[in-house]
């Protein structure tokens, strides 16, 4: 049922979104995220960590990203598509506004260590490039999984002087990389800043990294009105695996209730199958990882192993805002298989020049979907979370297998 939303105003006091997010920690965790809470709000009204951030965000990272207008893929498509360009920001992709944000709040906190999760690598880039700009040690944790089909972000991070901790249980990918991290943090909580990649995890992460991801959302409303001379897009679209992107880009639109919003998961081998990662699709309420959101899991409440192609969107979690605005009916969640993904890839890169994100190019295929619905005279911004070069191994395997 399609509630109505009044001003949005979430999350919560106990950082939860009705019954998604909260903190389902161990007790030595506690007092660090009441402290990271507090530190928050108080940067939030601090003009001087403001000014930081916007300075680096400008002069280091890049921003504003522009709002590009896909004419060739317009055409084809028969309605107006612009594109949010993240995949030009520093490091090649979204990470680096969250990023950026979290290591400020963690040198005014004192912490001397950071230690980050990372699946398709490039939150671990952004990780080990702000910790290289601070001069602060980086540890970051990826699966055995993602560091095979990841190595030139795993190059990447290496260069800028981060450690790589692999893990090796269960699936090997994002999953138990953030198991490892958490573990980390529990023994080290007192010098340690866990800079979370996702708008997932216990509170307040999913609202932090929420709010510093949402310059994306905000810059886009602004340049969409410069461009259409003050209107609104009437459709926003993004890909979703725990959903840091697409929150930022949704975020500043959930109260203009004239704006679709489609989030976009992978469906892997096919929602039919046992292969793929469409928490919102499939999944069902559940904990992991410190929230209460939906997940993936099997009838004893044990996590089901996802898939995807893309190793950004192979998780089988998702943020406990995503769960909530599913469940209130403001965003539509919709699943595209690995085949309709590298399709969407190559269109892109063949019609406008831009090569993109394994995950972006999830969001892509939807434009091209038989039951989008989108009407031929609507205008659309997607958010381009990323730039593609990290993928081209797995791309040029993938060709490999079809011309064998």
């Amino acid at each position: 049922m399609n509630k109505k939303i009044k001003k949005y105003s979430l999350p919560d006091s106990s950082g939860h979104f009705d019954k998604y997010g909260g903190k389902y920690v161990p007790e030595t965790l506690i007092p660090a995220l009441n402290q990271l809470e507090k530190e928050y709000f108080k940067a939030k009204n601090q003009n001087s960590f403001q000014k930081e951030l916007r300075n680096l965000l400008e002069h280091f990272g890049g921003r504003e990203t522009p709002l590009y207008y896909a004419s060739r893929i317009s055409k084809e498509l028969g309605f107006e598509v612009f594109l949010k360009r993240e995949d030009l920001l520093h490091t090649g992709a979204h990470k680096l506004n969250s990023a950026l944000g979290q290591i400020i709040l963690a040198k005014q906190m004192g912490k001397k260590r950071i230690i980050a999760e990372t699946g398709a690598g490039q939150h671990g880039v952004a990780t080990a490039t702000v910790c290289a700009h601070f001069g602060i040690e980086c540890v970051i944790y990826m699966g055995e999984t993602d560091i095979k089909r990841q190595e030139f972000n795993v190059f990447r991070m290496e260069l800028l002087g981060a450690k790589i901790k692999p893990a090796t249980t269960g699936s090997k990918t994002l999953k138990d990389a953030t198991n490892e991290a958490i573990r980390d943090w529990v023994t080290n909580v007192e010098s340690t800043y866990y800079l979370l990649g996702s708008a997932v995890g216990p509170h307040p992460y999913p609202m932090i990294v929420r709010d510093f991801q949402s310059v994306i959302g905000i810059e886009t409303k602004k340049q969409f009105f410069k461009m259409t001379k003050s209107r609104l897009p009437d459709r926003l679209v993004a890909c979703v695996g725990g959903g840091s992107n697409a929150i930022g880009m949704f975020y500043p639109f959930l109260d203009d209730k004239k704006v679709k919003i489609i989030g976009v998961e992978a469906a892997g081998h096919g929602l039919d199958s046992d292969q793929h990662a469409a928490t919102l699709s499939k999944g069902n309420f559940g904990v992991l990882h410190g929230s209460a959101s939906y997940l993936i899991q099997d009838t004893n409440g044990q996590i089901t192993l996802p898939h995807s192609i893309s190793a950004g969107l192979d998780y089988p979690g998702v943020g406990p805002e995503h769960s909530y605005l599913k469940d209130i009916g403001r965003i539509n969640y919709v699943a595209v298989n690995d085949n309709e993904a590298l399709n969407a890839f190559k269109w892109l890169s063949e019609k406008e020049g831009i090569i993109p994100a394994l995950e972006t190019s999830h969001a892509l295929a939807y434009l091209k979907h038989k039951n989008s619905n989108i009407k031929k005279d609507e205008k659309v911004v997607l958010c381009l979370s990323g730039r593609g070069d990290k993928d081209l191994g797995i791309i040029f395997d993938e060709m490999e297998k079809i011309n064998e």
